[in-house]
């Protein structure tokens, strides 16, 4: 699986959201996504996770996608998050 999958199928669920993978291990067995949404405000951050693992839980049941870490911000969050790097 490639990071542009991934993007694709987060961007198909949450299509507002800005989305950025990565592949961690270089040989594409394990991901990270950070994804910023207003779809997040006011969730805990497991069902923030949990609306992002919908789109990708196919992939997951089959094998095709091994490992994918999250991170996961409001666009607020995610201004001061970036602001602070």
């Amino acid at each position: 699986m490639s990071p542009d999958e991934i993007r694709s199928l987060i961007a198909q669920s949450l299509p507002e959201a800005r989305v950025d993978v990565q592949d961690l291990d270089g040989i594409g067995q394990h991901f990270q996504a950070v994804v910023v949404s207003e779809r997040f405000a006011g969730l805990t951050l497991i069902k923030q996770h949990k609306l992002v693992y919908e789109a990708v839980q196919a992939q997951i049941d089959s094998g095709y996608l091994h490992a994918l870490t999250l991170k996961t911000y409001t666009p607020e969050q995610w201004q001061k998050v970036s602001a602070s790097a």
